[in-house]
């Protein structure tokens, strides 16, 4: 997909820079495949706000992805690529052999037309999954499952990929784009290749509209802000590090706390920041 700009006909279209979407299917999606959506404003289930700058926007139906890819050597016909709103990527409507249809997330370079299967051997193309077990070490693969039969977790966004790296003892060794290099169960479920829409990094909104039709609500600079409101309020640049509403410092300060996967990381992410 290539990059859509416009004349500038407005202050808006100046700047606007959007996806090309004129090869995707135009229609609605598969009415079986979809469920309704319903919105939440960022609030949880006592009404108090714990995600903010959401609220409003499009409406829109969820499509049913299918992330496990269990419906082993059985080929299926890809019917059309599609836009979703929920997500980055496009997605990829595929019809079995037997009929049913079905979801899967769009690799780059599958096309209409193009036949996908998963397997336990299968031929390493877009858009066929095969355990990590399967796999020739080196593949560029996205959608990967981190337990078994838990459905694909790893890389799912527009443009994301991992690549697997080794094999050792029924463990699988990928490395993520962000440099980070982590153990899987070798019994885990990918998908070769890519995630489609890897131009989806380099569009420009245009104006705040559109950024509200995606129920992403504007965000207050905490600097803009008076001191009683914000720690970063009241003052210019300097004396004080950046913090967020809660006086949480933002500079270097870690917050993943997660040790029950971390004794799975290989390679820290964060390992080239601590050589510099």
């Amino acid at each position: 997909m290539a990059l859509k700009s416009y004349r500038p006909t407005s202050p808006s279209m100046r700047h606007l820079v959007i996806v090309d979407r004129s090869n995707l299917w135009k229609g609605a999606p598969v009415k079986m495949l979809t469920e309704g959506l319903n919105k939440t404003g960022g609030r949880n289930h006592h009404g108090r706000i714990t995600t903010r700058h959401i609220g409003g926007g499009h409406k829109r139906s969820f499509r049913l992805i299918d992330f496990k890819r269990r419906k082993f050597d059985m080929p299926a016909t890809v019917e059309r690529i599609e836009y979703d709103p929920n997500r980055t990527a496009f997605i990829a409507l595929i019809k079995y052999e037997d009929g049913e249809l079905s979801y899967i997330l769009a690799p780059q370079r599958l096309g209409v037309g193009d036949q996908v299967i998963a397997g336990e051997k299968v031929d390493v193309k877009p858009g066929n999954a095969m355990p990590l077990s399967s796999m020739p070490i080196g593949t560029i693969i996205h959608n990967v499952e981190m337990k078994p039969r838990k459905g694909g977790q790893i890389s799912r966004s527009a443009g994301a990929f991992v690549q697997l790296v080794g094999r050792d003892g029924g463990w699988a060794v990928i490395k993520m784009m962000s440099g980070e290099t982590r153990r899987v169960p070798a019994d885990c479920m990918a998908t070769v290749g890519a995630v489609s829409n890897p131009d989806h990094s380099n569009t420009t909104t245009g104006k705040a509209g559109r950024s509200r039709w995606k129920g992403i609500r504007p965000t207050v600079r905490g600097i803009a802000m008076n001191a009683v409101d914000h720690p970063n309020g009241g003052r210019t640049k300097g004396g004080k590090h950046w913090a967020t509403p809660w006086g949480i410092s933002t500079k270097g300060f870690r917050t993943r706390k997660n040790k029950a996967t971390d004794k799975y990381i290989v390679r820290s992410r964060h390992l080239k920041k601590k050589k510099k």
